[in-house]
């Protein structure tokens, strides 16, 4: 396939550095995983921003 018109972009300038990031994004997702904070849902987390988004327009303008 033309890497022009590949949907698959990479950011990264070799396998290697994608290979290295994905260990790192891994051990940093396995880390929240096991870690001692409690989880939140998605559902809560959404309503908690949902929330804040509307306090957010309350305010005027000029104080945001």
């Amino acid at each position: 396939m033309d890497d022009l018109f590949s949907p698959i972009v990479s950011d990264f300038d070799s396998e290697e550095q994608a290979a290295s990031y994905d260990r790192w994004f891994r051990a940093e997702v396995q880390a929240s995983i096991d870690g001692p904070r409690p989880n939140i849902s998605h559902e809560q987390v959404m309503a908690e921003i949902q929330l804040l988004m509307e306090e957010m327009e309350r305010k005027p303008k000029i104080l945001r």
